[in-house]
């Protein structure tokens, strides 16, 4: 089993040290981080029935974030109360995350490996996240299926990732990498963009119901993100949960 795509690791290892740069060339996770954690808490908290307007809704929830790079998404979910953890194939982005967390005085475990290396292990999340990171890897349907394995029974899995559209070539690679420049030109490859069908397919034969699609849609006007549920052309998220 193998998920993993060298050829994407060694792309994003030449950046990893400007995860945490807001203004780098990972700027629009950081211009998305807040709207992707309001996703996050709501179908999460909506899943376990949990008080969405707590301060640590996620209090005693095993969270693993799968491709977690810099620790973007971890360092937040560990402040909302999730015991949480975070790996990466590449162990340049654990190091990253792990000097930050511990800046932070964040209390987080990084694990340098992939999602075929981790479900060896005993450990089940409550909530697994695979957020922007299914078009990246080797084997999409394999990777999926990894991450079932990891969630407890009750759990729920949340993938966030880009829609093979036109649209999505236009803004995702067109403007994003060559006018806008947010990313480095060829970090993404459009042809492995998946529609939502395409993930929800192999989950339905893995008997996992999909529960939420919704779009991530950006205003270039406002310069912020929203969520749409009438908008998945480019960014959107997937939520699923065992079949009950």
């Amino acid at each position: 089993m193998n998920t993993v795509d060298k050829a994407e690791i060694e792309n994003f290892e030449k950046i990893a040290d400007s995860w945490w740069d807001a203004n780098g060339p990972f700027k629009p996770l950081h211009k998305l981080g807040p709207t992707r954690i309001q996703y996050i808490r709501d179908q999460i908290t909506q899943h376990y029935g949990l008080d969405k307007d707590s301060l640590t809704p996620f209090k005693g929830l095993d969270i693993i974030d799968i491709g977690c790079g810099g620790g973007l998404v971890c360092e937040p979910m560990a402040r909302l109360g999730a015991n949480m953890t975070g790996v990466d194939a590449s162990e340049k982005n654990i190091n990253v995350a792990i000097t930050h967390a511990n800046k932070m005085e964040l209390d987080i475990e990084y694990l340098p490996m992939a999602a075929e290396d981790l479900v060896q292990k005993d450990k089940r999340y409550d909530a697994v996240l695979a957020l922007e990171i299914i078009e990246h890897t080797s084997d999409p349907a394999l990777f999926i299926e990894l991450c079932t394995k990891l969630l407890k029974p009750e759990g729920v899995i949340i993938f966030s990732t880009l829609n093979r559209t036109a649209k999505s070539f236009a803004l995702g690679i067109v403007a994003a990498e060559y006018i806008m420049r947010w990313l480095p030109r060829g970090t993404h490859d459009w042809k492995k963009f998946l529609k939502p069908s395409e993930i929800a397919a192999p989950l339905r034969k893995l008997n996992f119901e999909t529960t939420d699609v919704t779009g991530l849609v950006y205003n270039p006007v406002s310069g912020k993100f929203s969520l749409s549920k009438e908008d998945t052309a480019v960014n959107y998220f997937l939520t699923a949960s065992h079949n009950k």
